[in-house]
């Protein structure tokens, strides 16, 4: 225990943004607050997948009364991006890196104008959520901007550090003897 992190705790978080994924984040939750947990360092390896869960998560994190340290120790892309942003401290190692996207899909072959139609309204209501919470965070350059309008923007660890992604370039290291439990 240490006096500004309080009863800490460390995990790790890997896999796809899913509902499975966000079944287990509520579990392990209710495991902290059983623990009196208030502080949990969190490792996110993750390459992304639904906006819908991502955004379930940043939302639950960010409001919960854990402290959450996030870390990125190899990648953290698309969806999983706004997931790491709940963190109140964010970190990432030298070697690790980030991926934006706008939202996209692949609709079924045959689809007609009107149900197309549907499918960009969504995307376009996807991007609205997920860039609300990044603009309140991220400070890209106009060319980094300007890719990321219309393709993947890779970032690593230093252009996270710039963006304000992280706060500082760290790697996940829990004290000895530190549990680590995996979410």
């Amino acid at each position: 225990m240490t006096p500004d992190t309080g009863n800490e705790a460390w995990y790790t978080l890997s896999g796809d943004v899913n509902d499975s994924m966000v079944r287990r984040v509520f579990d392990a939750l209710a495991q902290m607050a059983q623990d009196g947990v208030t502080t949990a360092h969190l490792l996110v390896h993750s390459h992304g997948g639904y906006i819908s869960d991502g955004i379930c998560l940043y939302n639950v994190l960010s409001a919960s009364p854990v402290r959450f340290i996030m870390y990125n120790a190899g990648v953290v892309a698309s969806i999983a991006v706004t997931l790491f942003l709940a963190g109140e401290r964010r970190y990432a190692s030298e070697t690790a890196r980030f991926m934006i996207h706008k939202s996209h899909a692949s609709p079924h072959s045959g689809i007609a104008a009107d149900e197309l139609a549907v499918v960009v309204e969504g995307l376009r209501a996807d991007d609205s959520r997920t860039e609300s919470v990044m603009r309140r965070f991220l400070k890209l350059t106009p060319a980094q901007l300007q890719v990321h309008a219309h393709t993947d923007l890779h970032l690593t660890a230093r252009d996270a550090l710039a963006a304000g992604l992280v706060e500082e370039i760290r790697d996940f290291n829990p004290r000895p003897g530190a549990k680590l439990c995996n979410i």
